[in-house]
Parts: structure tokens; C-alpha cells; sequence
């Protein structure tokens, strides 16, 4: 299991539109990513991994989990952070 050590969540500061929020996560303490986003898609809210564009236009995630169990973990603790945040109970924002 993956051991997330800090998250920081920062509201978009646009009322509008689809992304909501950023975050950064820690894991173990030594291991930093950023620039995830939090949007609120026509499904719901998701998180979408740090991604660029390729040569070709698409884009593909620069840094990912490898399973379903850690992605849905890294999920539910940067929703969760998001949430606290949006009811005051964030620290970060």
C-alpha cells in the first residue's frame, strides 16, 4: 500500500469551469508530485495525473500509479483534502 505522507490542495480561484483545484502529494516522505488536478468532469470529480503533450498533440501522464488499488488511494485522499478544504477544515488553499 502506498504511504502518503503530505498532500496540499489549492483551489483553482476560478468560480467557473471544470478544474477545481491542484494538488501535490508526498509519498514516503522523499518522493514529491505535482501539478494534479482535481475536475469536476460530467461523471463527477476525478483526478487527472501530471501530463504533457506529445509530438502528435495527445497527452500522456508523466507520472502515474500502476494499479487500481493506488490510483483509487491517491483518489480518495486528494478528494477527501479537497473537501476538507472547501467546508474550512483545509489547512492549505
Amino acid at each position: 500500500m502506498i504511504n502518503i505522507t503530505d498532500i496540499r490542495v489549492t483551489l483553482s480561484g476560478k468560480s467557473r469551469g471544470k478544474l477545481k483545484a491542484t494538488a501535490s502529494l508526498v509519498i514516503d516522505d522523499c518522493f514529491a508530485v505535482h501539478d494534479i488536478k482535481i475536475i469536476h468532469g460530467d461523471g463527477g470529480m476525478f483526478v487527472a495525473m501530471p501530463a504533457v503533450a506529445g509530438a502528435n498533440g495527445k497527452f500522456r501522464d508523466i507520472a502515474h500509479p500502476l494499479n487500481a488499488e493506488t490510483r483509487h488511494a491517491i483518489t480518495r485522499r486528494i478528494l477527501d483534502e479537497y473537501a476538507k478544504l472547501l467546508t474550512g477544515d483545509g489547512a492549505d488553499g
